[in-house]
């Protein structure tokens, strides 16, 4: 059973607030994989302490202070957007399901992975250079596509 919408509706809009679109539908999260072009951040939210203290703070420090940024970033609700976690959790290949996590696919094939174990415990700034580190390697434009 999904969680309620009211228990949950102030972490979503944590994200949303960040600009990072939340896919509640497989078709969603599909759409946002296969028609981007470049890199796309899918963030696997949850209820949990570390995606409160740590996760979502982390990517909101990564976001204002990297220059280089995901060409799209989705999020799904673990525990409330159930088929399109699943879904997403599907890109993610090699890997066990874990909530919170953040999975970069840069044209539909997973680069770069931060489960739960990567985040748990960490302090938002750990887990923003650490994702400010990501950018840089998956996300930097280089200066021949620029012109």
């Amino acid at each position: 059973m999904p969680y309620p919408e009211i228990m949950i509706h102030g972490m979503r809009q944590e994200l949303a607030q960040l600009g990072i679109e939340e896919t509640k539908t497989p078709e969603a999260v599909k759409a946002a994989v296969e028609n981007t072009d470049g890199t796309v951040m899918v963030v696997v939210n949850s209820v949990c302490g570390c995606a409160a203290g740590g996760v979502r703070p982390g990517i909101a420090m990564a976001l204002q202070n990297s220059p280089n940024q995901p060409d799209k970033s989705i999020t799904v609700f673990a525990g409330a957007d159930i088929d399109a976690t699943d879904v997403a959790r599907d890109y993610f290949t090699d890997y066990r399901p874990s909530s919170p996590a953040i999975g970069f696919l840069k044209n539909g094939k997973l680069v770069s992975m931060f489960e739960r174990k990567d985040l748990e415990g960490r302090h938002p700034q750990q887990i923003a250079q650490a994702l400010v580190a990501a950018f840089d390697e998956h996300c930097a434009k280089t200066e021949a596509a620029n012109n």
